[in-house]
């Protein structure tokens, strides 16, 4: 069995080492999930292990990383159907 090193961790660094006055990264509350979201692509950072992503938000709250209930993104682009 392989164990998970800080170096898993350690690749979303960016997440948590930024200023949060200027921050592109929230911590998105959602009914059952707590989620990173980027704010310039408007969408939520994809991280697929549990326990990764868990790290990854106690880093982001450590360091002050905004945290919100609403969606933190811009609207999306409506399309029409014709």
């Amino acid at each position: 069995m392989s164990t998970r090193t800080d170096g898993d961790t350690e690749r979303y660094a960016y997440l948590w080492r930024c200023s949060p006055h200027e921050c592109r990264w929230v911590l998105w509350h959602t009914a059952g999930d707590t989620l990173v979201f980027d704010r310039d692509t408007n969408c939520p950072v994809f991280i697929d292990d549990e326990v990764t992503l868990r790290e990854v938000v106690r880093r982001m709250r450590t360091a002050g990383a905004p945290e919100s209930h609403d969606y933190p993104g811009r609207p999306c682009a409506s399309v029409s159907v014709g």
